[in-house]
């Protein structure tokens, strides 16, 4: 690759679920003193980026993700002046810094939906929103039959008759983005931020925010609870995707919002950049966000989606790299985030797993931690030996798996409430991580802490925590300290391409120049590993040249 190309192209970045990460001050929840203070940890693991997740100024109904005034800090997590220390100190450490923008939806608490409240039907405030009359003789049924993605209907009937939008919680209405208001309220907010030194942004519902005009009803057999078009594939399914025109999803007119987006971060100095949360159903609409005149990348969902199996992945890996090269971006790749199961506990299932509309693998069949574990450790060298940038979901670096155990009483996602108790939500990948010692909290919260974390850590994790794997070469952390170190250091990875070598089915085996092998063995048998000079690292031991089943190899060649 070329070390003068821009940053974001090849960037390991690593996801900050502030709540989860690190307490500072001792009350359970996770916050900037906490993060700035595991600032040196970050810097050698060897990540070149954090992307954080909302800290702004929130009622929590959604932690984070129902903002009431984007350019605050929320208290639980600190002050705009920590966030700016934070910013120069992480800078200092050489990390950039991401933070989420969350512009298809604000809180119900913001000025302006509080102003829209209370001037009533056909105000200019509640232009900024979408209101609408209900339907039948009195009104008292919703516009459309559209449906939240965290389960009942995206409308909610206000005392004065109209129903307002949110295709998330009813704390969080849908914005307008018709509204010019809105438009410029958001390049404001930008500029805001890219003035205290954050690198870019990590987008929220990239394919979002634009709804039809006349907002139809959803078209038959499409799925309604859904973040995206993807969410409701099976990895199964055969055959290419078709385009669905859908009324709230990945419309057209969304990509003038981040042409202008695009404008406005030219505007500052260093590269700063965008990532799309961008769910589309053909590989070639997701394209369609990172042009040259528009985002810098989006996250690749299909790769997260795939099965452990090497025809589906190599099929992601082609499709991803041609469709975004031909467009001139570079691909992603990303094993978990805070919205899945965390990965060595989906690779930890033999039966076939059914991608569901909220956007999780359900998971069927019994697990096998061990299994997803000796695959997690191969899914990451896949991960970071492929073409373009990786995201590392804070805590799989230790391989923590899913927390599926927790009791019903401390459940807070909303989509527990709002499934009527029939869907646990995402608490289970958002359990915060272990730092050290034997027993809870497991220095997340500085000694005599006032509270016990948010969400309660296993009894069993202390084994798993940076303390317990520092300095164990077998761990998944030095693992990935390996592996990151090498990415570093190998002229051969980061951006740029990759061509495939022969391989016997179930292996996958590529090149990348100069002299740089992958290899995945997916398969049941044995594989011999191909002629080369040197292993430099593997996921797991390596006899007589043989690379054992769900493992993966480094290799050098000339």
């Amino acid at each position: 690759m070329s070390r003068n190309a821009p940053w974001w192209r090849s960037a390991v970045i690593y996801q900050v679920y502030i709540r989860s990460f690190a307490d500072g001050n001792g009350d359970g929840v996770g916050d900037i003193a906490g993060l700035r203070s595991r600032l040196p940890y970050l810097k050698d693991l060897g990540v070149d980026a954090l992307w954080i997740n909302p800290w702004y100024k929130s009622p929590m109904a959604d932690h984070g993700y129902d903002v009431a005034d984007y350019r605050e800090i929320d208290p639980l997590f600190g002050t705009v002046a920590e966030a700016e220390q934070f910013i120069e100190e992480a800078h200092r450490y050489g990390l950039r810094v991401i933070p989420d923008i969350v512009p298809n939806h604000t809180s119900d608490r913001h000025a302006w939906f509080r102003a829209a409240l209370a001037a009533g039907p056909g105000s200019p405030e509640r232009e900024r929103y979408v209101f609408r009359p209900g339907r039948g003789p009195d009104g008292a049924e919703p516009p459309n039959d559209w449906v939240s993605c965290f389960g009942g209907r995206a409308w909610t009937r206000l005392p004065d008759g109209e129903w307002y939008l949110h295709l998330f919680a009813p704390q969080q209405p849908d914005l307008n983005w018709e509204h010019p208001d809105v438009r410029d309220e958001f390049e404001s907010i930008l500029r805001f931020w890219f003035g205290r030194g954050v690198d870019g942004f990590r987008i929220d519902v990239a394919h979002g925010l634009i709804k039809h005009p006349e907002l139809p009803d959803l078209p038959p057999r499409q799925e309604p609870a859904v973040l995206g078009p993807l969410a409701s594939r099976d990895p199964a399914d055969e055959g290419p995707r078709q385009h669905v025109d859908h009324p709230h999803w990945d419309r057209d007119e969304v990509h003038d919002i981040y042409r202008a987006w695009r404008k406005v971060a030219d505007e500052f100095p260093g590269d700063r950049s965008f990532v799309a949360e961008a769910w589309a159903d053909t590989p070639d609409r997701l394209a369609a966000y990172v042009r040259r005149d528009g985002l810098h990348t989006a996250f690749n969902f299909d790769f997260l989606m795939s099965s452990w199996n090497a025809k589906d992945l190599r099929t992601v890996i082609d499709d991803s790299l041609a469709l975004l090269g031909a467009v001139g971006a570079p691909a992603t790749w990303v094993l978990s985030n805070h919205d899945v199961m965390r990965h060595a506990s989906r690779y930890g299932r033999t039966t076939v797993k059914r991608w569901l509309a909220n956007e999780r693998y359900e998971p069927t069949g019994p697990l096998d931690l061990r299994l997803g574990t000796r695959r997690a450790r191969a899914a990451a060298l896949l991960m970071l030996a492929l073409p373009g940038g990786a995201y590392i979901y804070q805590g799989e670096e230790l391989g923590l798996p899913e927390v599926e155990d927790l009791p019903e009483s401390v459940l807070q996602d909303p989509t527990w409430e709002r499934s009527g108790h029939t869907d646990r939500g995402r608490d289970g990948c958002r359990v915060p991580i272990p730092w050290s010692g034997r027993t809870a909290p497991y220095g997340f919260s500085p000694e005599g802490a006032s509270s016990a974390p948010w969400l309660p850590q296993p009894a069993d994790w202390g084994g798993l925590s940076v303390e317990a794997q520092h300095g164990d070469e077998t761990s998944m952390l030095e693992l990935y300290r390996t592996a990151l170190r090498l990415r570093r250091e190998q002229p051969a990875l980061g951006d740029g391409t990759l061509t495939w070598l022969d391989a016997p089915e179930g292996v996958l085996a590529f090149r990348r120049a100069p002299g740089f092998v992958c290899v995945i063995n997916l398969s049941t048998e044995p594989y011999e590993l191909p002629e080369h000079d040197a292993i430099l690292l593997t996921s797991g031991p390596v006899e007589d040249g043989l690379l054992a089943p769900d493992q993966a190899a480094w290799l050098t060649t000339h």
